[in-house]
């Protein structure tokens, strides 16, 4: 059976994609593997930060984050940050197809559906719409990813918490992920905050810890085809 090894991150936000599911697409790209990111919106603008250098600043710090692991290219789109719900479903989805079409990913790496942040929520649900397994659907695997200060925020319910059963050992590439997240210098925070470099790592050291391993990121399996 041929393995097409094309992997596409799909992200709400700039920094997402690292603290998701970059120890794994390191090691992915390490082995072979060509990845690339599509982020859905510039980041930022809910927070009042509309100052178009500080948009830019936010632009170069993820094109340089996702190039020092090898990814193969960035796409960018400018949905409304923190406001997906104030746009139709069918207009995210359709830049999801576009950009699918353009790679044919066979793998996926996306947001998991309980994320207490609402443009997580619904991009997770766009890429489910766009890669319904029809007949020559191309992406044969879709992994929810785990995001410190969004997914462990939610008020959790048995719909909505995230219960991991992938476990990829990432104790090559945890710091090549760190030093990723490092060039976000505009969103990083001080420790205890998860998006501290320091409590990005004791994560993937707990995750670890769970299953036998030094470090670990873990995903929800929503979807393969074999």
């Amino acid at each position: 059976m041929k393995i097409n090894k094309t992997i596409l991150i799909v992200a709400a936000h700039p920094d997402d994609e690292v603290l998701g599911c970059f120890g794994t697409i390191a090691k992915l790209i390490k082995k072979g593997y060509q990845a690339y990111t599509l982020i859905l919106s510039g980041g930022k603008t809910s927070r009042g930060e509309t100052d178009k250098q500080e948009i830019e600043r936010l632009k170069k710090e993820m094109q340089n984050a996702n190039f020092l692991i090898g990814i193969k290219e960035v796409f960018q789109k400018n949905f409304p940050d923190n406001a997906f719900d104030s746009v139709p479903l069918l207009e995210i989805v359709k830049q999801v197809e576009k950009i699918k079409e353009k790679i044919k990913p066979e793998i996926i790496f996306t947001h998991h559906s309980g994320d207490m942040n609402i443009d997580h929520q619904i991009t997770h649900k766009a890429v489910l719409t766009a890669t319904r397994p029809m007949v020559n659907e191309y992406v044969k695997t879709i992994y929810a990813m785990e995001v410190p200060s969004s997914t462990e925020w939610n008020s959790f319910s048995v719909n909505n918490i995230f219960i991991p059963n992938v476990f990829i050992d990432i104790a090559e590439t945890i710091d090549l992920k760190v030093k990723a997240m490092s060039k976000y210098a505009s969103e990083l925070r001080e420790y205890p905050h998860p998006r501290s470099l320091k409590n990005i790592k004791e994560i993937a050291k707990t995750n670890g810890t769970k299953v036998g391993l030094k470090y670990s990121e873990n995903f929800m399996l929503i979807r393969q085809i074999i």
